[in-house]
């Protein structure tokens, strides 16, 4: 069912499910992400044989067709959306949001016509994160602890989705490609360069060689970045503070977040969150 928010007499769209018995899938007009803590399934999504394996995640569009030949010992949860949750306008928790920026983050997951066919890669590193944020989302919904609730359910939101895109990018199984599997999935904590060499069994000189080819960037000039660009998607799209946006992502303080920040993107962080905000609402 919808949640009914009790701070801001709204209806917001989203729903969890602790314990998800895969009877009525896909849920109506709703994107549903399953996350399979335990256990297996077996099935069909379009037609098309899936088998999965805890820890797995199951993305489903509503005009999915779904069946389920088999289910093993399975335990999993849901979290489903509607796309009118995406628009930042709606749930904004700041009553002058003037415009009508979009969540784009990990919509591909749901596009079948990109040849994305809703089982996205986990690595055994991002199951543990992927549990953690799942938690949160369940919590939240379950207990709205103030009434900025939903502002904290979009950034779990945000961060799984991104996650879970980035996972699933072309991946040459190179030493590079095993740096930002890690990076992806740990940035919202402290990552040191030796701790980047040691995933890539690589030197200083040559990982970054290898990552400026590749990436245009050294490997901790691309973490930084990478915290950047999930950062701009929390100023957009959340009401968090920069103390709050800088935790999560990764920045251990929110002065050296506002300096990053600002030398990058040549502006501070509130300006690019009230100019983003005004940009989304002319286009």
């Amino acid at each position: 069912m919808p949640q009914i928010d009790r701070y801001k007499n709204r209806t917001v769209n989203i729903e969890f499910a602790p314990v998800e018995n895969f009877t009525e899938l896909p849920y109506p007009e709703r994107l549903t992400l399953i996350f399979i803590t335990s256990g297996s399934l077996k099935g069909t999504l379009n037609e098309r044989p899936v088998s999965i394996s805890a820890p797995g995640i199951l993305c489903l569009a509503d005009g999915d067709k779904v069946e389920v030949t088999g289910k093993c010992s399975i335990a999993a949860q849901s979290f489903s959306f509607h796309l009118e949750f995406l628009n930042s306008t709606v749930l904004s928790e700041t009553k002058s949001f003037p415009a009508v920026p979009r969540i784009h983050t990990g919509l591909s997951l749901f596009e079948r016509e990109q040849g994305c066919y809703g089982v996205p890669r986990i690595t055994e590193t991002a199951y543990p994160l992927l549990f953690e944020w799942f938690f949160v989302l369940g919590t939240e919904v379950q207990a709205q602890s103030d009434s900025l609730w939903v502002c904290r359910i979009k950034r779990y939101l945000i961060q799984i989705l991104g996650l879970l895109e980035e996972l699933n990018q072309q991946r040459e199984h190179s030493p590079v490609d095993a740096v930002l599997d890690y990076i992806h999935t740990h940035y919202s904590r402290k990552i040191t360069l030796q701790e980047l060499t040691d995933c890539a069994h690589l030197n200083r000189v040559s990982l970054n060689k290898r990552f400026q080819e590749r990436c245009g960037n050294t490997a901790m000039g691309y973490l930084i970045a990478y915290r950047l660009k999930v950062s701009r998607d929390l100023l957009t799209h959340t009401d968090m503070s920069l103390i709050e946006i800088a935790r999560a992502t990764g920045f251990e303080y929110d002065t050296y977040f506002i300096k990053q920040f600002t030398a990058k993107l040549e502006m501070s962080p509130t300006t690019y969150r009230l100019t983003s905000r005004k940009l989304a609402g002319a286009l």
